[in-house]
């Protein structure tokens, strides 16, 4: 089981997870009711605006603001971690790209994403057997 020796950086996260999911939430809701349900742009805006979101994040830290460890796990971890866990994708993506490492980037997105739905697909599967 994992150590978790500091409290405080729980409960940052915690906090950050529970704005980020009530965020999530708004979006998707009010991106719906623009669009309707015919296709699920609420979880495309979220991921997108996600992403951006976490490079903006990620630049800013890098370059004008040194927040504390519990203020980075706050906002990166969970508030957009509780927001999408795309933009985590997408920040992986960016550092093996940055690295050089294009056969790798390539075998996370599909992996990623094939893994993904048929992980999701199982999961349906394996409940539709337990409750029919």
């Amino acid at each position: 089981m994992a150590q978790f020796g500091n409290t405080g950086l729980l409960l940052a996260v915690a906090v950050g997870g529970a704005f980020g999911a009530v965020a999530r939430y708004g979006v998707m809701s009010a991106v719906g009711h623009w669009f309707g349900p015919g296709f699920p742009w609420g979880t495309i805006v979220v991921n997108v605006l996600g992403s951006f979101l976490l490079g903006c994040l990620i630049e800013t830290m890098a370059l004008v603001w040194s927040p504390s460890q519990a203020i980075r796990a706050m906002l990166v971890v969970g508030v957009l971690g509780g927001f999408t866990t795309f933009s985590t994708l997408s920040l992986d993506i960016q550092v093996l790209i940055t690295r050089g490492n294009f056969f790798q980037v390539g075998g996370y997105i599909a992996g990623s994403i094939i893994l993904a739905v048929f992980a999701l697909l199982a999961g349906m599967a394996v409940f539709r057997q337990v409750w029919t």
